[in-house]
């Protein structure tokens, strides 16, 4: 007797008999097919669903493949504490019933910071990064005081202690760290990329011990921190793979006048902070659209700040052009530190108004260890001494003049808009002075002076001034301008006013000294169009210092014999005061906004060990 059925209609019969009955077969098991998804990636600290959650579900048990005790149950919520590749298997009786594989990159620190945060300063990843950053600070205050730097910010000696042995058994080498500021919260919050949240808890909880502070442990894995200086408790919790410290402001006392209402615009109960953290979804901070926008104007570093108003900020009282915000970046080499940032504005910075083209430093004495330059429309920089024309400011000070007999709005009126301050070391003088009195007073000169439109509200000012003053002092007309003398505090200062600037001189004479451009000068020096027309800038030059001090082979009054010593003394009390060799500033309006540039530079190791 045939086993197949001949008939197509008993074929189908069988067919479906046999789907019907499959599943049964064995046992009477039915298969069991968990939901894992589609291999993706995901982020270190953030847990990832796997199962379902449907009150049908069955039971599998979970490996993550992390090296992690596996679970049994429909539906699991996990982390994964590093980064890496990570193959998970559902195993149900024992068989395999599916699997995933998970690639697991760092948590970017922007993530971790909530959108509403106006400020944060950040390192995106702490290897190859924190080391030379940490390196330069020190040389630069000195390593007993970076160590008090350090130990003073509870979530550092974490940081340290766990590059430094190299395991990263904590601290997630290849996350971030930095600080933000909530418009809710009055406080700053640190927050400190981890993998192991227990560890990283208990350890912070008892530098904070160790420093004096009160630690009390909550049912939540959080610790409430009482201050030992009182005031507001801090709150340390972990958050999807990140530490947060948050650290409430001290209460103040009300100014006269103010409303209660203005005082409770942000309070400093810690809470407030995490559950800014906690309700944190999505990208965070790192997709702001202005932060976006304002990274793409820097250069690229180990360190990043952004600040950005709230939406809606309106001009001041005073009618000053909104700013957007501010983004800048710190590049950190073994002897150098560079600046880059933008600052970004709605309107034109300074109305658009040109600044004066400055003749101040085209002839002027070379070789200032110090210099500073202001070039701004006159109106702005009257803006910036006196407030805006029709501000409270303002008129407080044109009537406070007017009663003194002067008019103050012909003076502003006198002001071209350029300054420009210098400062030179006195050589001699100082090693004179250093034999003589066994100590070494800095000596040397300072130059002020002030590009002029008109020097009569200027002559009446100064004049006026002195008449007031207890100052003895002597008046010389010349062929171009006025010269006033005096003496403070024992240094001869000279004031000379004529038809184009307004030149005060303190200290001694400046007689002997070459003269040329010092603007092209620093310009050399430090790059860029600095010391230029439109600019603001300041340099601080002890390179040139420590040269001039070495350079000396000859002093009157001082005997060949005693100058070396006095060189090798004097070397050694400036680089025992500081080992910065330089540090530069300069801020100038650009197409929507202004650019700053900075740089420190430190003295080379090769010269530090002489």
């Amino acid at each position: 007797m045939p086993l197949i059925p001949r008939r197509p209609g008993s074929l189908v019969a069988l067919l479906l008999l046999t789907v019907a009955v499959g599943p049964w077969a064995s046992g009477c098991r039915r298969a069991v097919r968990p939901d894992l998804g589609q291999d993706r990636t995901v982020e270190a600290g953030v847990p990832v669903d796997l199962g379902s959650q449907r009150e049908d579900a069955t039971a599998v048990t979970w490996d993550f493949g992390d090296g992690s005790d596996a679970q049994t149950a429909p539906w699991v919520s996990h982390a994964f504490t590093r980064a890496g590749a990570y193959t998970v298997r559902a195993l149900h009786e024992g068989a395999e019933v599916g699997r995933v594989q998970l690639t697991v990159v760092p948590r970017p620190v922007l993530r971790a910071v909530p959108s509403s945060a106006r400020t944060v300063m950040w390192l995106p990843e702490l290897r190859g990064h924190v080391e030379p950053l940490m390196d330069f600070y020190a040389r630069l205050v000195g390593p007993e005081n970076a160590r008090r730097a350090v130990e003073s910010s509870p979530l550092l000696p974490l940081l340290f202690a766990d590059l430094e042995n190299g395991t990263g058994s904590v601290v997630d080498p290849d996350e971030g760290f930095g600080f933000f500021l909530l418009p809710e919260f009055d406080g700053v919050v640190t927050l400190l990329g981890i993998t192991e949240p227990e560890a990283a808890l208990k350890a912070v909880a008892d530098e904070l011990e160790r420093a004096g502070h009160g630690v009390m442990p909550q049912p939540d894995g959080s610790a409430t921190v009482e201050p030992a200086s009182g005031g507001p408790p801090m709150l340390l919790f972990e958050d999807r793979g990140y530490l947060y410290l948050a650290v409430p402001e001290g209460l103040e006392e009300p100014d006269e006048g103010e409303s209660q209402q203005a005082q409770v615009l942000a309070i400093p109960d810690a809470e407030v902070a995490r559950q800014a953290v906690r309700s944190l979804t999505g990208p965070g901070i790192s997709e702001d659209v202005l932060l976006t926008e304002l990274r793409g104007k820097v250069a690229s570093g180990s360190v990043y700040l952004f600040s950005g108003l709230q939406p809606g900020v309106a001009p001041d009282e005073e009618g000053t052009q909104p700013i957007r915000g501010f983004a800048a970046s710190l590049a950190v080499k073994p002897e150098r530190m560079d600046l880059d940032g933008f600052l970004s504005s709605s309107t034109p910075l300074f109305q658009g108004a040109r600044a004066p083209a400055s003749a101040l430093l085209k002839d002027a004495e070379l070789g200032p260890i110090a210099a500073a330059q202001i070039s701004v429309p006159p109106e702005e920089l009257a803006r910036l001494a006196f407030g805006a024309p029709g501000s409270e400011r303002r008129e407080r000070m044109v009537a406070s003049w007017r009663r003194e007999g002067l008019d103050v709005e012909a003076l502003l009126k006198a002001l071209r808009g350029d300054v420009v301050l210098r400062a030179y070391f006195d050589i001699p003088a100082f090693f004179r002075n250093f034999i003589r009195n066994k100590r070494p007073d800095i000596k040397g000169s300072i130059v002020f002076e002030a590009g002029l439109m008109e020097s009569e509200p200027v002559r009446a000012l100064v004049q006026k001034q002195l008449e007031d003053s207890v100052l003895r002092y002597t008046t010389q007309q010349e062929a171009n301008g006025t010269l006033f003398r005096t003496r403070i505090r024992e240094h001869p200062v000279e004031l000379r006013i004529t038809p184009e600037r307004a030149s005060l001189l303190a200290g001694e004479l400046l007689q002997g000294r070459p003269r040329g451009d010092v603007g092209a000068e620093l310009r050399e020096r430090f790059g860029g169009e600095a010391f230029s027309s439109g600019h603001v800038s300041v340099m601080v030059d002890l390179g040139r210092l420590r040269a001039d001090l070495r350079a000396a082979e000859k002093v009157p009054g001082v005997p060949n014999m005693l100058l070396g010593a006095t060189k090798a003394l004097s070397g050694a009390l400036l680089d025992r005061i500081t080992p910065l060799d330089s540090g530069f500033l300069d801020f100038s309006p650009v197409e929507g906004g202004g650019r700053l540039k900075g740089r420190l530079s430190l003295r080379a190791e090769q010269e530090a060990s002489r």
